[in-house]
């Protein structure tokens, strides 16, 4: 085990660095600041075509490490200082782009050989896309890690816990609403709709809490505004796992929500952003001879998540050799491959 592992980023934009200053999310909230917050790990270089927000970034890590990082106009000068000797190649290196440079990044970090790549979901705009990185990872021997961030936060590992304790499962509901189209044809090119965007974040949780797969669902209540684009969509699922599993999105909402609510035949637990409650079938209060569903308040969780913090902390144990990645690759592409197969319905 060694006593640190360098780091190096490719996007110093909104969720590679300015997320970090939103007073109103749980920190940290960008790559630069779970990077900085973990202290065996070194940020030693970023990469970013937009040199203010380069320099701002350079100016901050400096700030906080007594040593500012070497920055670069864009990954491929990174690279080639890499390949000249001028860098070593860091034991990692973060890929926190816009989704329609994930596939050109990600192989090239892949290409540069470090331990490990760390990518921003979704892990491509398509399949295709996803199955050449997947390739080019196995060819080069390079891991590459996800951040579907919930896998890591602690509320959502505790409802996975407790699912043990309510049952056997009867529904899983998961809904997203928010203001951005769910899908339209145009927007396929920069992954600039919810379905991808957001809907990943869904699939993915289920799919991690049910460890099984979403495939053949069955669509309904499609809703496209006057000008074509998606709306509204429920799709609906069968698996080994759970009976009666239900996925919805609304992209005309004038807010925004992520949840989860699982039943099962002795329990219930409701999950989603700013909330995780957990029930138990308990002797009814309210009626003689029933049973109810009761708050169970024995469930502490720290008041934060730890969701970033988690991704990176997971990423050393993986570089130490004492954990396995937890939101793998394969993982991502099947969640991206469940998208796709809604996606068909539009």
């Amino acid at each position: 085990m060694r006593d640190f592992y360098t780091a190096a980023l490719v996007g110093t934009g909104r969720i590679g660095f300015s997320l970090g200053f939103d007073k109103k999310r749980e920190q940290p909230a960008s790559h630069t600041m779970a990077l900085l917050g973990n202290k065996r790990i070194r940020l030693i270089a970023g990469a970013d075509t937009d040199s203010q927000k380069l320099a701002e970034w350079a100016g901050y890590v400096g700030r906080k490490c007594g040593k500012k990082p070497l920055t670069f106009a864009s990954s491929a000068e990174m690279y080639k200082a890499f390949a000249g000797g001028e860098l070593e190649v860091p034991d990692l290196i973060t890929v926190a782009v816009n989704e329609d440079s994930h596939l050109s990044e990600c192989l090239a970090a892949i290409a540069a050989q470090p331990r490990l790549v760390i990518l921003e979901k979704p892990v491509a705009l398509n399949t295709e896309q996803a199955a050449q990185i997947a390739m080019v990872a196995e060819e080069y021997n390079v891991p590459v890690m996800v951040n579907h961030e919930r896998r890591f936060a602690a509320d959502y590992n505790a409802a996975k816990a407790y699912m043990k304790k309510i049952g056997r499962l009867q529904s899983v509901r998961g809904e997203l609403y928010s203001g951005l189209r769910i899908y339209g044809e145009q927007y396929e090119k920069d992954g600039a709709y919810s379905l991808i965007h957001d809907g990943t974040h869904l699939v993915d949780i289920i799919r991690f809490l049910l460890d099984d797969d979403l495939t053949s669902p069955v669509v309904t209540g499609i809703f496209k505004d006057e000008e074509g684009l998606v709306r509204n969509f429920s799709a609906h699922y069968t698996t080994a796992a759970c009976p009666d599993v239900t996925i919805s999105m609304s992209g005309r909402s004038r807010f925004f929500s992520f949840g989860l609510d699982i039943l099962g035949t002795e329990g219930r637990i409701c999950i989603g952003n700013g909330y995780a409650k957990f029930y138990q079938r308990k002797e009814s209060k309210l009626y003689t001879g029933f049973y109810s569903l009761s708050r169970d308040r024995s469930v502490h969780l720290p008041k934060r998540t730890g969701y970033f913090s988690g991704m990176i902390q997971n990423a050393v144990d993986f570089l130490d050799g004492s954990d396995k990645i937890k939101s793998p690759l394969v993982e991502a592409i099947s969640d991206l491959r469940a998208l796709e197969e809604i996606k068909k319905y539009f």
